[in-house]
């Protein structure tokens, strides 16, 4: 099993910037692929990016391509989702996810319910 724990959300004003970090513990974390999901209130989860195992494939919804960037410091067992150029409408609580990898394929994963692994979430607010 791996745990994961989010930290980094908060209140930031639209066209800010946040960093979120997601620690994993328990397992080899480069056996994982990861992912950041979100959830607004009244919405359903949904995918936001994805990263395989080593970092070098990536992969991101249409509402945050080129404003967000997901990445990982497999010696630190940590993976970051950096948010730039907030709107509003990003506002929700981020959710980071694992996945442990049937091979280093490069493989990421893009539906929720491809991942066993949860943490807890962070809020991000973004206000007008």
């Amino acid at each position: 099993q791996v745990q994961l724990v989010e930290s980094g959300g908060g209140l930031v004003q639209a066209g800010g910037s946040l960093r979120l970090s997601c620690a994993a513990s328990g397992r080899t974390f480069s056996r994982y692929a990861m992912g950041w999901f979100r959830q607004a209130p009244g919405k359903e989860r949904e995918f936001v990016a994805a990263s395989s195992w080593s970092g070098g494939s990536t992969y991101y919804a249409d509402s945050v391509k080129g404003r967000f960037t997901i990445s990982r410091d497999n010696a630190k067992n940590t993976v970051y989702l950096q948010m730039d150029s907030l709107k509003p409408e990003d506002t929700a609580v981020y959710y980071c996810a694992a996945q442990e990898i049937p091979d280093y394929s490069g493989s990421y994963y893009v539906r929720w319910y491809e991942y066993s692994y949860w943490g807890q979430g962070t809020q991000v607010t973004v206000s007008s």
